[in-house]
């Protein structure tokens, strides 16, 4: 799913990044990539998103998430067991 459909407080895993080459660049500088983990710390009716990788908050818009692929961290799943 793409990470703007994920929701506020939501820890995710990057599956696959889908941006322009520049941006995908300083994503992975900053690191971004697949296989990382990404929380979702707040969202805004507008499309943007502060989130968390690596412990440091990033504040992104719209366009960048919809490219940016994620698959559910299903660590409350594991909790549950």
């Amino acid at each position: 799913m793409k990470l703007t459909m994920g929701k506020a407080g939501g820890r995710y895993i990057v599956s696959d990044v889908s941006l322009r080459k520049d941006t995908e660049n300083r994503l992975e500088a900053l690191g971004l990539i697949s296989g990382s983990y990404v929380e979702i710390i707040s969202r805004k009716h507008s499309g943007t998103m502060i989130i968390r990788i690596r412990g440091t908050r990033f504040a992104i818009g719209k366009d960048i998430a919809d490219g940016i692929i994620v698959e559910g961290d299903n660590a409350d799943d594991r909790d549950k067991r």
